[in-house]
């Protein structure tokens, strides 16, 4: 084992999980403690409607994954069996799960890829393109939102918020400064993926020799290099599979949204909200998504569920907030992280202790 995969396995260590689950549930009980309504769970009833309901926002969670696992095997020209690409995608999402939202799990995604058989310049081809694909979602499907519903209170919340005037809000300046950072890597990516990866190499040494930055140089020469592998490996890509990537993402990012569409509608019924009212629903969590990108916590854990409960505070019945963020990462979060450690030692046994 060298020691670049001996710091990657130590990231990534199954015990990692006792964390982000102390920090959600301890952030969610005080939160719970503190604003708690006499009453308001008795929204939360098991009924075959609600049973129905939450099963869907699980299948959602799974369709997801599944088209993830369709991505990444379309990436590798098909390469990954479907049991390989299941073991990617797991071990991946636990990574991000157990480190900051800023950080995420791309930086081991390399190391699972390549394990699995994926020769490293592709592997770092395949990381990369993946993040350009996740990007360009949300470049492309922001604005359509806002354009759909024609109207800013996807940036407010509770019921005086939304007499705020949009350059007043803070939370709408904040999604446009995020917004903006997005399009301007995805931007920059673009161009070093199909245009000119040499010179965006360049440009990103030139930029790390300033005295604040210079000590990731080595990882940013590193960057580089990967780069003008991504493009001579997908620069010459048939349309048709761009698209056929690009559907694979969009269906996963849309499907992991609606999980708390489905949730609303299993705790407080199918016409608890409007049509319009679910998009605003869906394009709450776009500005949730870039507000989490700053939580310096394991997988957004505690963070994740007070931006949740902020949000939809006037969207759902006063009191639920907290237990509706709960249920929502029970669903979508603490999954990957039971999985990921039942994984992570079969694993490591298969690729590292196996003679």
């Amino acid at each position: 084992m060298t020691d670049n995969s001996g710091k990657i396995l130590n990231s990534i260590k199954p015990n990692k999980i006792i964390y982000p689950i102390i920090i959600g549930l301890g952030v969610s009980g005080y939160m719970l403690y503190n604003e708690f309504e006499p009453g308001s769970l008795s929204f939360f009833k098991l009924s075959l409607q609600s049973t129905v309901w939450l099963l869907i926002s699980f299948i959602l969670m799974a369709f997801r994954d599944f088209w993830y696992m369709v991505r990444i095997r379309l990436l590798t020209g098909n390469q990954l069996t479907w049991k390989k690409a299941f073991n990617i995608i797991m071990l991946w999402e636990f990574s991000s799960a157990i480190t900051p939202s800023a950080i995420g799990g791309t930086s081991v995604a390399i190391f699972f890829l390549n394990k699995e058989g994926i020769r490293v310049g592709r592997s770092s081809a395949v990381v990369m393109v993946t993040s350009f694909l996740d990007e360009l979602y949300f470049i492309i499907i922001f604005p359509l939102i806002l354009l759909l519903i024609g109207r800013t209170d996807i940036f407010t919340f509770g019921e005086g918020a939304k007499h705020i005037i949009w350059y007043k809000n803070q939370f709408f300046m904040f999604a446009l400064l995020g917004y903006f950072l997005k399009l301007t890597y995805t931007l920059t990516l673009s161009y070093g993926l199909f245009i000119n990866p040499r010179g965006l190499k360049f440009l990103l040494l030139w930029i790390f020799k300033l005295p604040i930055i210079r000590k990731w140089r080595p990882q940013a020469n590193e960057s580089g290099t990967d780069l003008i592998e991504t493009s001579k490996e997908f620069r010459n890509w048939p349309l048709k599979n761009w698209l056929k990537v690009f559907v694979a993402t969009a269906i996963s990012w849309t499907a992991r949204y609606w999980v708390v569409n489905t949730l609303i509608i299993a705790f407080f019924g199918i016409h608890f909200l409007s049509w319009d009212e679910h998009i605003v629903v869906f394009g709450k969590q776009l500005v949730m998504w870039i507000m989490m990108l700053v939580s310096p916590t394991p997988g957004g854990s505690g963070f994740a569920e007070y931006v949740f409960k902020t949000f939809l505070s006037g969207m759902i019945p006063e009191g639920t907030g907290v237990a509706m963020a709960f249920v929502w990462r029970l669903i979508s979060y603490y999954p990957y992280l039971i999985i990921g450690a039942i994984l992570i030692p079969r694993w490591i046994r298969k690729h590292f202790f196996t003679s």
